[in-house]
Parts: structure tokens; sequence; C-alpha cells
């Protein structure tokens, strides 16, 4: 699903494969003679401090789950759609997508319904210049508004991909579909009703004519939905799930896979691209988590932070969900080193440290100094050795190829993120209540977004301007509504278990006790408060222009999305439970049969 924006120069707008067993580990406190343990790159410079013995505190357990995806199972991927043995087959495939895409006898919505497959089975990304062409094509048609006049499909589809490609369109195109009383017109065409259920979420504040067509299409498609035929029912209970535009598009593309091949007059070259294409860049992503383990296993934080979530294929799942192509493997790799980081660190402040030692860490930090660590304890000089070689280490590597100095963007970012999480510590050791305001303007920073996206911005290997880096910097308005989803989508999912281990109250809970409310009218609330979060960023995207590059927005709006899919069912960060294994199976170990003739 690309977004094609203009670069204005205005100023920034504000079933497992795997057959380990699952067990649990139980954290016992460290003992007053714990020595110094680190990993072989950094031991040298940690023995140079003592290992002082402190006072014992009292330490919490989460008690999280161990992977069932350990290194040795990692080390042993070895997929057969790796290299080049399927290159001749794939050029072949893509020759003939391209001529059916280059096909000027088609008729538009025939063109519209190819790209609208092509996207959802995962295979933009080899598409892109015919697509464009083809968007640019339809626009310039004079007679576009008359062709889809009397279908609810076709205007619908077009709305939605003119939006979804960055062209400017408005809500008015969808007035023929109402009756002379102002209300959209009786249809019981199944297609067409989810057609414009789906352009519906592309509204942006203030369409009334796209609210309308929400409320409407929502009841209509849960009446119709039992007495349809089941591939059509399975396509209308994963909209009203979860809309299109809110999904992640690699996990989309692996669920529309297996629909597509059941549609009707669906195109047989296509499916086997499909299909073939998504095998071999999940080879890609097997080479990447491979590598992932063998830089955690030699950075030793694992056994030294025993306490903290075991989760590096969760993480890596987020930045696969944000660039899954071939091209973003070091993209991958860096920025889930990021999220492996701030996981352990967020442990300690909610779960191990005590609030003396997470303001000496914070401090630490914040003077980027290795003299700083010597007021740590042990544990906490491997952490800061372990995050401050690495971010350094990815400075120099943005230094040495795109010639940007990253590190005082990356520090800043940090201090701002540990600070964050401070505050909450003091909150919790002081049994603070919080309001909802309180809790939210807090929590939208200890989320982690900004952290992320500073990260993010500098490792995509893009060319950077300083005008862009100056935009980066103050957190532009998309910013902002992305984080407001991930921290509401991460509540609905976490928020039980962490307060059943004493945690600070999170947004539901805060509303809750602010407003008297029930918890059926706080998740109300809270669903509601993301629908109005997704239009703010719909607004960013489609009326305001951005300095940013154009894979740094699309990595923002699929942070958001992967966090609607991460929290689904619960907290899939944190637990394997059988949805989230079988989520982290399809993406990355299983790859997708092929026909015997295929």
């Amino acid at each position: 699903m690309a977004l094609h924006f203009p670069i204005l120069s205005t100023p920034c707008s504000s079933s497992s494969s795997s057959k380990a067993f699952i067990y649990y580990r139980s954290f016992p406190q460290r003992s007053l003679t714990h020595q110094c343990m680190i990993s072989s790159n950094i031991k040298s410079l940690a023995n140079t401090h003592s290992c002082e013995p402190t006072t014992t505190t009292i330490r919490r357990s989460a008690n999280y789950q161990r992977t069932i995806w350990d290194f040795n199972f990692l080390q042993s991927l070895n997929s057969d759609y790796k290299g080049e043995a399927n290159k001749s087959k794939i050029k072949k495939l893509k020759d003939e997508v391209r001529s059916r895409l280059d096909d000027g006898t088609m008729d538009q919505l025939s063109l519209l319904e190819l790209i609208d497959d092509i996207e959802r089975l995962g295979l933009g990304y080899l598409f892109e210049e015919e697509i464009k062409k083809a968007m640019d094509t339809i626009v310039s048609m004079e007679d576009m508004q008359t062709r889809t006049e009397e279908s609810f499909h076709a205007t619908a589809l077009l709305f939605r991909l003119l939006r979804q490609h960055g062209y400017k369109v408005h809500q008015g195109m969808f007035n023929h579909l109402k009756d002379e009383t102002g209300n959209f017109k009786a249809s019981y065409d199944t297609k067409g009703i989810l057609s414009l259920y789906e352009a519906s979420h592309f509204a942006v504040e203030g369409e009334s004519i796209l609210e309308e067509a929400k409320d409407f299409t929502v009841k209509a498609l849960k009446e119709i939905k039992g007495s349809i035929e089941p591939n059509l029912a399975k396509q209308v209970n994963h909209a009203l799930e979860i809309p299109l535009h809110w999904r992640v598009p690699r996990v989309e593309a692996r669920w529309y896979i297996d629909i597509y091949e059941k549609k009707k007059n669906s195109t047989a070259a296509l499916i086997e691209l499909a299909k073939l294409d998504f095998n071999i860049v999940q080879a890609i992503h097997q080479e990447d988590v491979a590598e992932l383990s063998r830089w955690w296993k030699t950075l030793g934080l694992g056994e030294e932070m025993s306490f903290a979530r075991d989760s590096l294929i969760q993480n890596y799942l987020w930045t696969m969900g944000w660039n899954p192509e071939p091209q973003f493997s070091n993209f991958r790799i860096e920025n889930a080193k990021v999220c492996i980081l701030l996981t352990v660190i967020d442990d300690m402040y909610d779960v191990y440290g005590s609030l003396e030692e997470l303001e000496l860490f914070t401090d630490a930090v914040e003077r980027w100094d290795l003299k700083a660590m010597e007021q740590l304890p042990d544990y906490m000089k491997i952490c800061f050795l372990a995050l401050f070689n690495s971010v350094n280490e990815m400075g120099y590597f943005h230094l040495k190829e795109h010639g940007i100095d990253s590190i005082p963007f990356l520090k800043k970012a940090w201090v701002v993120q540990l600070k964050a999480y401070l505050l909450e510590a003091k909150w919790y050791h002081n049994n603070h209540k919080t309001t909802f305001e309180e809790y939210l303007d807090n929590a939208m920073t200890t989320i982690g977004n900004n952290l992320l996206f500073t990260h993010a911005f500098f490792s995509l290997g893009q060319t950077l301007r300083e005008d862009m880096l100056d935009c980066a910097s103050q957190y532009p308005s998309l910013f902002h509504w992305t984080s407001m989803i991930v921290r509401l989508a991460d509540d609905f999912g976490t928020s039980r278990a962490e307060l059943e281990r004493g945690d600070v109250l999170k947004s539901m809970q805060s509303y809750m006790q602010q407003t008297g409310a029930s918890e059926d009218v706080a998740r109300k609330h809270i669903k509601n408060m993301i629908s109005e979060a997704w239009k703010k960023v719909n607004n960013d995207l489609y009326t305001n222009g951005f300095l940013l590059p154009q894979p740094f927005i699309m990595t923002m709006i699929n942070h958001a999305r992967m966090s609607i899919c991460m929290y689904q069912y619960g907290d899939g960060h944190a637990e394997l439970d059988d949805e989230s294994v079988h989520r982290a199976n399809s993406m990355l170990f299983e790859p997708i049969p092929l026909s015997k003739d295929a």
C-alpha cells in the first residue's frame, strides 16, 4: 500500500513448528555476593570497576515465559527459497502481471481491482512504477466520476485507492449513493457494502458522509454476514474485526493469499507470484533473526537481566511489520536491537529496579559518560554498557554510511524515554493514583514511539537534509497520534496482567477511577479514542504536506498498525499464547505450500 507524497517546502505539520516446551521462569533475588558477569564484548571495560555489595532489595517478578524459539532453533533455519534459485520464475510471473497492468483495453473497475489485489497480496513493492502510472491515468480521466455512479463497490474502491496513494479526493464522491432523504440507498450488494466500509476508515475529521457510511455499513454487514457464501462471510468477519486500513500489510498478505486463491476469476500467475514472493522474503527474514540472535547471545544481556522478557522474535516482528521488503534488512535488524534493549530496560524500571537504582541509571544515561557507570549496581553497569555501546555503534554506522551524526538525537531520545519511565516508577513507589490525563500525558512517551521513530529515522538509509532533521526532532503531530494509537492498543492488551503485579493504573483504569464509569463504558471510550486518533493520522497523511521522507512516514503508520495486531488478543509482545505463536510461525517459519505444478 504505497503512498505518494510530494515533497513540499513547508514547515512540518503538527501452530508451532518448534517442539520446544513453554515454561515459566522465577527470578530469585540477587545475593549480596553477586559477581559481575558480562558478555565478552564489554567484559574488559566492566572489570575496571569493582562490584561492591549492596543493601538487599525486594524485587518483583513478572514470571515472563521463556521463548520457544531459542538460539539453536534460529541458527538451524534453512529455507528452500534462499538465493537465486527462483529468480527466472519470479521474472516470468512478474512480466505476466505487468502485462495485465499495462493492458489498455481493461476497464477502470477491473484495473482498480487488479491493483488492490496486487497490493493486498503483498506485491505492491514489485510494481510501484506500473501502479503509479495506472493511478495517474485513472485520475486524469474526465469521466472518472460518471463511470462509478452506479456502483457502491466501484466508487468506494476508487476512493480508497486514491487516498491510499496520496491523491486528493473529496467525500462528495459518495453523494450519488444517497437517496432523496440523505440516507445511503438500501443495497444487498455485499461486495459493495464491504468496499464502502473499508473506504470509510480513510476519513479525516469532519467528513460526516464517511462517518455515516461507516455506521450504515457496519449495521448492514452484521445483518447479512450469516446469509452469504463462506468465503465472502470470512472477509466480512475479518473486516468487522479490524478494518483493512488498520491492518499490517505483511500480515494481511499472508491471510489474503488464502482468500484470493478461493475467489472466482482469480489470476493463477498472481497466486503463484504471491506465494513464491512471500516465501522468498520470509527466507530473508529468517536470515535476519539468525543474525539478531547471534548479536543477542554475544551481548550476554539476557543472562544478566533474566527478569526481563525473552522476546527477540516478538521484537523482530515489530520491525518486520514496519518495513518487510528485502531491501530493509539492515533497518529491521538495527531497530529490532533497539526494541530488545528498550524491552529489557522497560522491565528493569517496571519490575526489578529500586527507585534509587533507577534514579542513578537515568542520571548515568543523561550524562552519557562511562565514568557515570561507577555509581551503578553491577547489573545496571552491564545494562548501561550494552546501551552505551549499541547506540554509539549505530551512530557510527549512520555517520559512516549517511554522513549524519545521529548520536545527539539518539541520546536525547533515550533520556526523554527513561525520565518518563522514572516518573512512572515514582508513581508506583508512592502509590500515586493518576488521573486519566496525567497518566496519558506521560504514557505517550513511555510507549516508546518517539525513541523508536528517532532510531528509525536515521536507519532507513535515505538521503537526509537538515530541514528533515529539524522536522523529525520537533516530533510532528503524526508522531503524537500514532503514539496515541499504540499506547491505547497496548493498554487494552496488557493492562490486566500489569495491574495484577501491582503496576500503576493504565488508561482504562485511570478513566474508570476518575469518572466512575464501568469497564464496558471505559472500553468503549478508549476504542472511540483510537478511532478518532486514526482520523487525525489520516488528516496528516491526506491533507498535510511533509518534509519527512515517505519510507519514514510509512514506518510510523505501520507501527500503529502493528500495535493493533500485536495486542489484538492480549499481550502478544510478552505472552506465548496460541495466537501469538501461530502469528510468529506463519510469518517467519512456515512457508506457504506451492502447488505441485508451480
